[in-house]
């Protein structure tokens, strides 16, 4: 799974996932209903990533929590989804499929190992333009 339920609550307000899934009025989060709808959005990713990268992913990026938390933060409204919700949770699929497709990269090899770039970065100056010594008396 690449969320979980502290992620969700984290993310969101403890009002809205209560209103979503306290169907008996206890006034709580029903945990089965949350972990069900991460499960769900998990598998989806799966589907997505299962032909680029091995799976279980070893090192899960950062960016799977939140697409996650968005496609089941989805799936846990019946009805009446809010236009940012849908908006988030397409948005969410559009950028998993465009990993399924090769135009995005999450980072890792195809073992699912973090790459490690070669790339330093390096910054060159010139001399200060302005200072005491070279301003005479201006500063």
């Amino acid at each position: 799974m690449y969320c979980t339920l502290n992620d969700m609550v984290d993310r969101f307000e403890l009002d809205e996932l209560i209103q979503l899934t306290d169907t008996t009025g206890t006034g709580i989060i029903d945990e089965s209903k949350v972990k069900a709808a991460i499960a769900d959005a998990s598998n989806i990713i799966d589907g997505y990533l299962g032909g680029r990268y091995n799976l279980p992913l070893a090192n899960s990026p950062a960016v799977l929590v939140r697409l996650c938390a968005n496609m089941a933060r989805y799936n846990l409204y019946d009805n009446a989804v809010s236009e940012v919700v849908e908006r988030n949770n397409k948005a969410a699929l559009d950028f998993l499929h465009n990993v399924g497709t090769g135009k995005i990269k999450l980072g890792l090899t195809s073992d699912s190992q973090e790459l490690e770039s070669d790339q330093v970065i390096q910054i060159d100056s010139d001399e200060t333009v302005f200072n005491r010594d070279r301003s005479k008396g201006f500063i």
